[in-house]
């Protein structure tokens, strides 16, 4: 469940989720200017500080599990 409170919880900076992920900075930054949007939500803080919070990128992640008994039904 995403909190309604946005500053609860832990932040990322772009780097610090790519390095998470295991995928480069240029792919976070990629994935937010695509339309639709690819990747978590974020808060734009200013032109060049982009933030992620752990629960949006929680719910993101949720949506891309793939469960391989479910698929394979």
């Amino acid at each position: 469940m995403v909190s309604d409170r946005l500053i609860d919880g832990r932040w990322y900076t772009t780097e610090q989720l790519a390095e998470l992920l295991h995928v480069d900075a240029s792919t976070v930054r990629r994935w937010r200017t695509l339309r639709p949007f690819q990747g978590p939500a974020f808060v734009r803080v200013s032109d060049r500080v982009v933030m992620y919070s752990v629960h949006d990128v929680e719910a993101w992640l949720r949506t891309r599990r793939v469960d391989p008994g479910e698929v394979a039904a």
